[in-house]
């Protein structure tokens, strides 16, 4: 089973998540740029978190076979701090990297008017460089922030197919599906959706365009439950090509059209050199 995990943020997770998630089948990983837990104060904090996407995160992943893409953006919920609007003239810097397969996460947290005008600006720079968007919809009034995530969707002018609305439920695939934007699911262990519910939603609306990930981060959260997903398939009747177009051929299709998707991951420490004059292996040379 070869797993492609589409939204997780390593930044937060050890070196034995690596290990875990290569040993359950994790070949490849998109970790969007997000909120770190705390208020970031200067758009130079972005800078050193976005250098860190692109060089360290990917060496290091790079260790335990696993290839590292990255999404680019400024968060919805940082989008409401002064302090940090200005990174989004920043963006077009990191938007023009290799490493970066898409804008995001962008969208809703609370709704606001300085959420509509950084989300607007962002899909607009996706149009310019050719890229997808990560769409994050709010936690609160789900509902209604899909709608109105995908009236801004519309209004944007950007291909449909270029977007990905992550974080849904049962009660926002629909709106989602019938947009022909991509629907993405996070599995989580007590709250968004669980492995059964995935299935449930994927029995339902059938397997095209669906991503499932994990979303793990600093939270309570499990960056094996995508594999959890797969074997709750397997054992509800779904084939082993179902398990690889939802865990595998959609994400590679997805973020492929960024023309920047690279799957080939190495294992040798030695081989890899330093980074930055270092390695994983602390004490190592």
């Amino acid at each position: 089973m070869r797993i492609f995990d589409p939204h997780i943020h390593m930044t937060s997770r050890t070196t034995d998540d690596y290990r875990a998630m290569h040993a359950a089948g994790v070949r490849a990983l998109v970790e969007p740029a997000f909120w770190l837990g705390q208020p970031r104060t200067s758009p130079a904090s972005f800078t050193d978190y976005f250098d860190a996407l692109l060089g360290w995160e990917p060496y290091r992943a790079a260790q335990f076979g696993i290839s590292h893409h990255c999404t680019i953006g400024l968060n919805p919920k940082e989008a409401n701090d002064p302090r940090c609007t200005p990174v989004l003239d920043l963006l077009p810097r990191y938007l023009a990297k290799d490493g970066v397969v898409a804008v995001g996460e962008i969208g809703y947290d609370t709704v606001t008017e300085a959420e509509d005008h950084a989300f607007a600006v962002q899909l607009a720079l996706a149009v310019e460089f050719g890229l997808p968007a990560l769409v994050h919809t709010p936690h609160r009034d789900k509902a209604g922030g899909t709608s109105r995530s995908l009236a801004v969707i519309r209004e944007s002018g950007i291909d449909a197919g270029h977007v990905v609305l992550d974080h849904l439920n049962e009660v926002t695939v629909r709106e989602v599906r019938d947009s022909g934007c991509w629907m993405g699911f996070s599995i989580y262990p007590d709250t968004k959706m669980t492995p059964d519910r995935m299935v449930a939603v994927l029995e339902e609306h059938g397997t095209e365009r669906i991503l499932v990930n994990s979303a793990a981060d600093w939270g309570h959260s499990d960056p094996l439950l995508t594999r959890a997903t797969a074997e709750a398939m397997l054992a509800a009747g779904f084939d082993e090509d179902d398990v690889d177009r939802v865990l595998w051929r959609n994400p590679v299709a997805f973020y492929g059209q960024s023309g920047r998707l690279g799957l080939d991951g190495y294992t040798d420490v030695q081989a890899a050199g330093l980074y930055a004059g270092n390695s994983i292996a602390r004490g190592g040379n």
